[in-house]
């Protein structure tokens, strides 16, 4: 039986799949890593799991079941990862399409001129910036029908 045969202990096949999806296929993989930082690799993959998936590796790492594992060891694990987190935080995938939109949206007009909006400029944007009516009501002015 070769190491790629053995399954990690307190690992279902869900979680399996995300541990091979971040390159954690033994327990020999998960020693060199650390529970925290794959666990950390799995939430940064896009995957939501709990903190039960920490204490599963660390209990395949003592060779226990994870509700085995002590309270204060658990602490230590969540701290771990609270500090590894809080270091370098995870940002979700809306958090990163926002940070992504700001870099490549420019800040100010191509006359230096600042927009409230961040720079875009809006179909009803008056482009001269000279609306003489301050309700909004810019067409107003050009209708036939009055």
């Amino acid at each position: 039986m070769t190491a790629r045969d053995v399954k990690i202990r307190n690992v279902g096949p869900k979680s399996a799949a995300w541990l091979r999806q971040v390159g954690v296929r033994t327990t020999e993989d998960l020693a060199r890593v650390g529970p925290v930082e794959v666990f950390l690799k799995v939430k940064r993959a896009g995957f939501r799991p709990s903190l039960n998936l920490l204490y599963s590796m660390a209990g395949a790492l003592a060779d226990c079941h994870w509700a085995d594992l002590p309270d204060d060891q658990k602490q230590e694990l969540l701290g771990a990862f609270e500090a590894a987190e809080s270091a370098n935080p995870i940002k979700t995938r809306w958090e990163k399409q926002k940070a992504a939109s700001e870099q490549s949206t420019p800040s100010a007009s191509s006359d230096g001129a600042s927009n409230d909006d961040g720079g875009a400029s809006s179909l009803f944007d008056d482009p001269d910036g000279d609306s003489k009516d301050s309700h909004g009501d810019g067409d107003r002015e050009i209708s036939r029908f009055d």
